[in-house]
């Protein structure tokens, strides 16, 4: 199913054009029209899925699996020195787009944009971990 009101989903459609870099029954990579560097690139799956919480599992990982052997084949074209794979999922988390995606960010050592994902951390005491560590359990 595919939204109409998406941007995305007009991008899988056709009816917005694109940069696509790779595509399969599943999925089309384009170029981010915004890029924070050199070959930012979007997986987008086909269906639509608002964020990580509707995706369905194995299409979830054959999207990850393809963002490895996408950032391996980009590391070596466009030589660059790292890379981030990320995926947010509500506005607060910097989700701009509701239709599930991963961001593949290629970086370079003298990069405009690398600070970009850097954060202050936060700092808990012993037993604050401990008491979120047992909320959290799935044992």
């Amino acid at each position: 199913m595919r939204d109409d009101n998406c941007i995305f989903c007009k991008i899988i459609n056709g009816a917005i054009p694109s940069n696509t870099i790779y595509e399969d029954d599943t999925f089309q990579v384009i170029l981010d029209v915004n890029p924070a560097s050199k070959g930012h690139a979007l997986i987008l799956p086909k269906e639509h899925y608002a964020n990580l919480y509707e995706i369905d599992e194995e299409v979830a990982a054959q999207a990850m699996k393809l963002a490895k052997k996408l950032a391996a084949h980009m590391t070596k074209v466009l030589n660059c020195d790292g890379f981030n794979i990320l995926q947010n999922n509500g506005e607060v988390a910097g989700q701009t787009v509701f239709h599930f995606h991963i961001h593949l960010v290629p970086r370079y050592k003298d990069g405009k944009n690398n600070d970009i994902l850097k954060w202050t951390h936060e700092e808990f005491t012993a037993e604050e971990l401990a008491a979120i560590c047992q909320e959290l359990s799935l044992a």
